[in-house]
C-alpha cells in the first residue's frame, strides 16, 4: 500500500483504520467506505457494524476478530497488509491512544482526533469542568453545543444548527449523546421546555 499522508494522524493508525475498513466491511450494504473530516477529528466509516457477535468492549480490550470476508482477509493477509489476525485495533490505539469506535445505525466508526484543534476560552471552560465531573472529551461541536445551551437553556434545534454550522439532525445526535451521557436533561416538552446543563 502506498504512502498515506495525513497531518496530525500517525500514518500506521490511520493505515489500519482503512484495511479494516475495507477488510471487515458488509459487502452486502449499497454504501461505501467513507472518510469525514471535521475541524477536530476524522473519521473513518465502514458499513456493516461488527461481525460474530462482538463488541467494543471486546475488540479493544482483546485481541480476537472474526472474519466477515474470508477471501477478502487472506488475500490481504497474502500480501502483508495484515499481519496478524486481531492485532488492528491494538496497533491503533498503540499509535493513537485517544482514537474511539463505535457502531452507529449499522456503521463501524473510527475516530481520530486532530491534534492542531484549539478550543475557545469558553469551550476550553466547558471542557475542564465536563472532563472533571464525567470523565469525558469532546469534540468541537458538541463542547459548542454545550455551551450554547449554558448561555441559553431553551435554543432550539434550529437555532443550534445555524450556530455550529451543521445540519439540523447533526445536532440532535449530539443532544441524543450528551442526554445518554448524563450531561444535558431535557425539562418540560418540545415546545415550551428547556435544557439543562449538569455542573
Amino acid at each position: 500500500m502506498r504512502r498515506i499522508d495525513i497531518p496530525e494522524i500517525d500514518e500506521d493508525a490511520f493505515r489500519e483504520a482503512i484495511i479494516n475498513a475495507f477488510c471487515h466491511r458488509d459487502y452486502y450494504e449499497r454504501d461505501s467506505v467513507n472518510m469525514a473530516v471535521f475541524k477536530d477529528w476524522l473519521e473513518v466509516r465502514s458499513p456493516g457494524g461488527l461481525y460474530g457477535g462482538l463488541t467494543i468492549e471486546q475488540i479493544k480490550n482483546k485481541m480476537v476478530s472474526r472474519r466477515r470476508n474470508e477471501e477478502i482477509a487472506d488475500m490481504f493477509h497474502e500480501v502483508r497488509f495484515v499481519e496478524k489476525w486481531g492485532r488492528g485495533i491494538s496497533l491503533i490505539l498503540d499509535k493513537e491512544p485517544d482514537a474511539d469506535f463505535e457502531v452507529v445505525a449499522g456503521i463501524f466508526v473510527t475516530t481520530f482526533k486532530r491534534k492542531h484543534y484549539v478550543p475557545s476560552p469558553a469551550q476550553k471552560t466547558v471542557e475542564k469542568t465536563v472532563v472533571e465531573k464525567f470523565g469525558e472529551k469532546f469534540g468541537e461541536n458538541e463542547l459548542k453545543v454545550i455551551v450554547l445551551l449554558k448561555q441559553n437553556s431553551k435554543i432550539t434545534v434550529l437555532e443550534l444548527a445555524g450556530k455550529v454550522g451543521i445540519t439540523t439532525r447533526g445536532i440532535e445526535k449530539i443532544l441524543q449523546r450528551l442526554k445518554e451521557k448524563g450531561i444535558i436533561t431535557r425539562i418540560g416538552p418540545a415546545k415550551g421546555g428547556h435544557w439543562e446543563v449538569k455542573g
